[in-house]
C-alpha cells in the first residue's frame, strides 16, 4: 500500500537533497525519515535513490513514484482545501503587512499563489517599514505581521515560524575582508554599514550581532531597495547584511563576496504573526502552508524552523 506520507517524505528529499534537510523539515529525526524509506524500498523490493549521491540520484522506482506524487498530492491539497472551506463557513480577511525588504522575493508568488487556491478571501498588502505593525495587529488593524522580531511583551500574539536563514555579510570582491570565511564584530569597526532605512533595534546585524559586542561601525548609510544596497557594495562604498536567500542571485553573477557572521554565522527565524484568536481559521493555516511550501521550493539556503514564539 502506497501512503501520503511515503509520497511526502520521497517529494521533501527530492526538493532539500539531503536526509539531514528533508528530516528538518518533515520534523523527523534522521533515523526514522532513513526507516520509512528502508520500509517503503522493502514493499517495493528495490532502492528508491543512490545512497550518498551527489547530486541525490532517484532509480526508476523512485522517479516513478514522484511522479505519482506530483499527480497525488496537489489533488489532495485541493480537497483538504475545499473542505476545509465548507467547515469554516466563511471568506475571510487577509490584512497583510511586512517587516522585511527583502521579503517581497518570496511573498508576492505566495501571494499569487494562495489568491488562486483563496479566491473569496480579501487580501491586502502594505509596507510595515514606517509604523508599528505590530500594536496594529493587537488592535485588529491587521490580521498577519511578517517579522523576525517577536514581541513578547504583546498579549494575544502567535508567532507561526515560517522558515529559519542565515543573515550573512556582503562585501566587494576586492574588499580586503573578502578572503576571510567569516567575520568579527570588530572587523566592521572601520567599514560603512548599508542598511535599509529602519529603525537600528530592528537590523540583526546590529540587535545580535554588533551591539552585543558593544561595536560602532565607521557610519552608516541607508538605501531602499536591496539591488540599491548591493550596488553600493560592488562599488566598494560600504559593506551590507542580507539574508543568504536575497544575495543568492547576486553570488551567482559573481557581484559580490559573502562571509558568515561570526564562526558559526548568525541565524534567524522568520515568522507570521497573528492574533491567537485566529489560529484555527482554515484560509489562515493555508496560507502558513503556501508560503512554507514556496519559500523551500524558491529560497536558497532555507531551513524548516521548528519552534515558534507565544
Amino acid at each position: 500500500m502506497i501512503e501520503l506520507r511515503h509520497l511526502k517524505a520521497l517529494v521533501t528529499l527530492r526538493e532539500t537533497g539531503s536526509m539531514v534537510r528533508a528530516a528538518e523539515r518533515l520534523h523527523l529525526t534522521q533515523s526514522a525519515l532513513s526507516h520509512l524509506f528502508r520500509e517503503m524500498e522493502d514493499r517495493h523490493e528495490q532502492a528508491l535513490f543512490v545512497r550518498k549521491s551527489r547530486p541525490l540520484q532517484f532509480t526508476t522506482a523512485g522517479l516513478r513514484l514522484l511522479q505519482l506524487a506530483d499527480e497525488v498530492l496537489p489533488r489532495v491539497a485541493v480537497a483538504q482545501r475545499d473542505i476545509a472551506r465548507l467547515a469554516s463557513g466563511q471568506a475571510g480577511r487577509l490584512n497583510i503587512a511586512i517587516e522585511c525588504h527583502s521579503c517581497y522575493q518570496w511573498l508576492m508568488p505566495t501571494l499569487d499563489a494562495y489568491r488562486d487556491d483563496w479566491p473569496e478571501v480579501e487580501l491586502d498588502l502594505s509596507s510595515g517599514f514606517h509604523f508599528a505593525p505590530l500594536p496594529a495587529l493587537t488592535r485588529g488593524d491587521l490580521d498577519l505581521v511578517v517579522t523576525s522580531n517577536p514581541d513578547n511583551s504583546l498579549k494575544g500574539i502567535h508567532y507561526e515560524p515560517l522558515f529559519s536563514f542565515e543573515m550573512c555579510l556582503a562585501v566587494s570582491r576586492k574588499h580586503p575582508l573578502a578572503d576571510k570565511k567569516w567575520v568579527t564584530p570588530e572587523d566592521l569597526e572601520s567599514e560603512v554599514q548599508i542598511t535599509y532605512p529602519v529603525e537600528r533595534e530592528r537590523l540583526d546585524i546590529f540587535q545580535h550581532f554588533l551591539d552585543p559586542a558593544g561595536v560602532e561601525p565607521h557610519s552608516v548609510r541607508t538605501a531602499e531597495l536591496t539591488v540599491m544596497m548591493v550596488q553600493l557594495v560592488v562599488s566598494g562604498r560600504g559593506v551590507c547584511a542580507l539574508p543568504n536567500w536575497a544575495l543568492y542571485e547576486y553570488l551567482q553573477k559573481g557581484l559580490v563576496q559573502q562571509l558568515r557572521l561570526g564562526k558559526s554565522g548568525l541565524w534567524s527565524t522568520l515568522y507570521a504573526a497573528v492574533r491567537e484568536e485566529m489560529l484555527e481559521q482554515a484560509f489562515l493555516q493555508d496560507f502558513f502552508t503556501t508560503a512554507r511550501d514556496t519559500c523551500f521550493a524558491n529560497l536558497n539556503g532555507v531551513r524548516a524552523a521548528t519552534t515558534g514564539v507565544t
